[in-house]
């Protein structure tokens, strides 16, 4: 077989380390509150961006070339597949995510790249073989193809809307193929420009149309996966249906779909919300949505979805910190939905990015872990809200009160004592945990 990086395994030096190759933080088998790292932090590869970016942005063609590439584009599907196993077999990655269009190009009718996807996939169940590599989910690219400039399930072309369904059909049936315990549904071109030429209630009554067709084929399929939608705002129509975690609660909940969906959260994506990553994480937590996680960054000055490897701890430190309450992410993981910047182009410099993003989500798992045992903001909490727990507070949090005996309580209490915040002294103290 043919080796396509010319690296070898990567192994835990520790933080003293200075090989650029080798793992500081990420212990795989170190048992963090009773679980081994690997189980707190289930890696995923993308297919996409590790396996099919080759550099190109806005701006430039691309700047990389890997030595899977080849003149057919189903030879390097094929070549890809090598590729991706021999990748995370040396990295010890043990969870991979595909676009159907990922893992076998588009061909000229449906009925041929459902036949490609066929040959590909049963090419990667063989390799899974005799491996611990598994597939943590699937989904399907209905956004790429001009058919698609509309949107999909939310285009004003019936035709677009049932080729999006057969696409995602034959993406499900791949994903049980592969034994995927969770499909992800990335709205991509689910949104709108401007209302002049746009029925907004049609479009979500057919995007929730086609969203419980899927719920129902997944049952019926036995494919079972755990259903995820992935919140996307801004990019790239101007108003997209699926912004942020709250919004996508509010659609789900006026087409009944609540109980059928979890989110897949990433970091950038909060970015382009104008929110913070651990803020989407906390939304989906506390409203038992939390599914899995696309583990990348954005870039604050930029306004668009640059993917970039996760390198900030803070972010990851917060990160962990709500995956913990969480208890995990039950069939979830972290996928690596980011790629290597146009001037790193090297086959190394992909492994050392991937190092980078396992390094620092280890570090922020340990770090998350530390603070929750010691409860430094539990505690906190739990004192800062201690007026819901006595008197007219508890009759609040009960719901055993009245507007009238509010306002008698209010005229009897006017004089009122606010606690400080001390936000300052938590951060601080964040950082003495760091």
């Amino acid at each position: 077989m043919k080796e396509y990086f010319k690296v070898g395994k990567i192994a835990y030096e520790g933080p003293k380390s200075t090989n650029p190759l080798a793992f500081k933080y990420y212990n795989k088998d170190e048992v963090i509150l009773g679980k081994p790292m690997h189980e707190h932090l289930k890696f995923a590869m993308s297919w996409w961006h590790t396996l099919c970016a080759k550099g190109s942005d806005q701006f430039g063609s691309n700047t990389m070339v890997r030595t899977f590439e080849a003149t057919d584009p189903l030879q390097e599907a094929y070549q890809k597949v090598d590729a991706g196993f021999e990748f995370m077999d040396k990295l010890g990655i043990e969870y991979f995510c595909f676009h159907d269009r990922d893992l076998a190009p588009e061909m000229p009718t449906l009925k041929e790249s459902n036949e490609a996807l066929d040959k590909v996939s049963d090419y990667v169940l063989e390799k899974m073989k005799g491996t611990n590599i598994k597939c943590l989910w699937g989904t399907a690219n209905c956004f790429n193809h001009k058919r698609y400039l509309a949107g999909a399930g939310t285009s004003p072309n019936a035709d677009v809307f049932a080729y999006a369904a057969a696409q995602i059909k034959k993406a499900m049936d791949t994903t049980k193929k592969l034994g995927g315990k969770n499909y992800v549904f990335w709205g991509g071109r689910e949104g709108y420009d401007t209302l002049l030429n746009t029925d907004v209630k049609q479009e979500l009554d057919h995007y929730a149309t086609l969203l419980t067709l899927a719920r129902d084929y997944n049952k019926k399929s036995g494919l079972n996966a755990q259903l995820l939608i992935e919140p996307k705002p801004k990019e790239p129509t101007k108003h997209q249906y699926d912004f942020d975690v709250q919004t996508v609660l509010g659609f789900l909940r006026t087409y009944g779909l609540e109980k059928d969906f979890k989110m897949n959260i990433e970091a950038n994506h909060a970015t382009l919300a104008i929110h913070t990553f651990n803020h989407e994480l906390n939304v989906a937590r506390i409203n038992g949505v939390l599914g899995s996680i696309d583990a990348n960054q954005g870039d604050m000055l930029l306004g668009w979805d640059t993917d970039q490897f996760p390198t900030n701890l803070y972010d990851a430190i917060l990160a962990m910190y709500e995956v913990l309450l969480n208890g995990g992410l039950g069939t979830g993981g972290l996928n690596f939905d980011a790629k290597v910047r146009r001037q790193s182009f090297t086959d190394e410099d992909l492994f050392i990015s991937y190092i980078a993003g396992m390094d620092t989500f280890a570090r922020g798992l340990r770090i998350a872990a530390k603070l929750l045992e010691d409860k430094v903001f539990e505690n906190f909490k739990t004192e800062r809200y201690a007026s819901y727990k006595t008197g007219i507070g508890k009759k609040i949090a009960d719901k055993k009160v009245t507007l009238e005996e509010l306002s008698d309580y209010a005229l009897a209490h006017d004089q009122i004592e606010n606690a400080s915040g001390r936000q300052e002294w938590l951060e601080a103290i964040l950082n003495q945990y760091i």
